[in-house]
């Protein structure tokens, strides 16, 4: 499938004309407004907190920290440029494991006592140099993400994985190496589970997290959880069952670091895993997606249609939102589906990763989805602080599409992952300049991910000199050479 790249639209005219071939809804504004006329400047209250614009830097990992969880030179680096870029809300920084099972990478920052100094450091350093590019840090906001990576673990080793899940799983459980109900998590072994995720929240609070995430996203565990409609007991089944372990965090952190924000990152929808398709791949590429062989009804989602699990429904995800909503959690952050099974749906890119496929439909369209229903639930929950995702692969024109739907209250934040890595400032300098520097616009190559995919560390290595000259840069090459030449 050839589909017309980004760069190719040489203007905002051309953008809409490419849109509306695409038939689908994705607004912006033609010119990008600067200084205090951009809504992308404007702050706004959440929880006593003054969060001072309307960008976030989402958790960014880099794979690099040591064996014991700690801090890296490399890690340090993309903290101050996390600092450097101009966001008000820094979302987590990157997951932060809970113990040391749960792990994705044997490289994982692992929030204990131990590595306390080492994290503090980080968030100090981050601080520091947003003081010094920008001149004050009152209305900087900064939150530790909490995680368990369940299905996807490898605490130990890159090319093995030890997972532990919420149930068992058609699909993913040969993917994964799940081969027995010994990988699934006792009732009693949640308990121990939630003590980890509250010890972790106290040592974020005296590092000085203004909140914590409780990640809910992408496939990890608690994410899964709230899929479990297969499992049995009080963790499994109806929605109240599959958000116990939730509430439980919840109440235990309440309870012994009170004071402390709480913030939840969710997948608002899923799909089905995706596979690529070897009757359609061309020479040296992999094919381009297509969904796994599922049955009906899909019993293994959230956010979705079970008699289509190709269809999100919004069903549940309402009703998750008006639970945190009572529960006092007003601070959520969007995103959907996985990237271990479904990129396309998640992470939105022209080249794909890996161990990924060719896009099985125009990226535009994955990014038009996630927007409009951020879109939809912002309409429903007026009081929540909402942050968007999948805006990267908008590349010239992401401080467009921004502009619009935080002026026209569709989304509270927008969200910046991948194009934090190359272009730390994009939209410092799109909301001072009106224009972008070119060079640094990440293209989506999803190097980012391929890399880690392959034991190496995370980075921008086309674009960023510190990963392009790097002993990984020619590992990397080697393996895509290999892998998807």
């Amino acid at each position: 499938m050839n589909f017309i790249r980004i760069p190719t639209l040489k203007s905002a005219e051309a953008f809409g004309e490419h849109i509306q071939r695409l038939g689908i809804d994705l607004r912006f504004e033609r010119q990008i407004s600067q200084g205090d006329a951009s809504p992308l400047r404007a702050s706004l209250h959440c929880n006593g907190m003054t969060i001072g614009n309307r960008w976030a830097v989402q958790p960014m990992e880099g794979w690099d920290g040591t064996r014991t969880g700690g801090i890296s030179d490399s890690m340090l680096r993309r903290w101050r440029r996390f600092g450097e870029s101009g966001a008000k809300l820094i979302w987590g920084g990157e997951a932060m494991a809970v113990g040391p099972d749960g792990r994705a990478n044997p490289n994982q920052l692992i929030l204990n006592r131990e590595n306390h100094p080492g994290i503090a450091h980080l968030r100090e350093q981050l601080i520091q140099a947003h003081l010094e590019r920008y001149g004050q840090t009152h209305d900087l906001v900064i939150g530790f993400q909490l995680t368990h990576s369940g299905r996807f673990c490898r605490p130990n080793d890159q090319k093995r994985g030890e997972p532990r899940v919420a149930f068992r799983h058609p699909l993913l459980d040969k993917k994964f190496n799940v081969t027995s109900d010994g990988h699934v998590f006792t009732d009693s072994e949640l308990k121990t589970l939630v003590d980890d995720y509250v010890r972790a929240a106290k040592l974020a609070k005296e590092i000085g997290a203004d909140f914590v995430d409780i990640k809910h996203c992408h496939g990890y565990l608690l994410h899964e959880f709230l899929a479990a409609h297969t499992r049995p007991g009080p963790y499994g089944g109806l929605l109240q069952n599959r958000t116990r372990l939730l509430r439980e965090i919840v109440a235990g952190i309440r309870a012994e670091a009170p004071g402390l924000g709480i913030g939840v990152r969710l997948s608002a929808f899923d799909t089905c895993p995706f596979k690529p398709n070897p009757a359609l791949a061309e020479p040296g590429k992999l094919g381009p997606g297509m969904p796994e062989d599922f049955c009906l009804p899909y019993q293994y989602g959230f956010g979705l249609n079970s008699q289509n699990p190709l269809e999100y429904d919004l069903t549940e995800t309402v009703q998750l939102l008006t639970l945190l909503e009572r529960m006092g959690i007003n601070l959520v952050n969007l995103s959907a589906g996985s990237p271990y099974y479904c990129p396309h749906i998640q992470r939105p890119a022209i080249y794909p990763p890996s161990d990924g496929y060719q896009p099985p439909e125009d990226p535009l369209v994955g990014v038009a989805r996630q927007i409009n229903v951020v879109k939809q639930l912002k309409a429903k929950f007026p009081q929540l602080i909402i942050v968007g995702s999948a805006y990267s692969y908008l590349q010239e024109y992401l401080p467009h599409v921004a502009e619009y739907y935080v002026k026209h209250d569709h989304v509270d934040l927008v969200g910046l992952g991948r194009s934090i890595l190359s272009y730390p400032s994009i939209l410092a300098d799109a909301t001072t300049t009106g224009r972008l520097d070119n060079r640094k616009i990440c293209r989506t190559f999803s190097d980012c991910t391929t890399a880690p995919r392959n034991g190496l560390r995370s980075g921008c290595y086309p674009l960023d000199d510190f990963y392009k000259v790097s002993e990984d840069a020619q590992r990397l090459r080697e393996v895509k050479k290999g892998k998807n030449p």
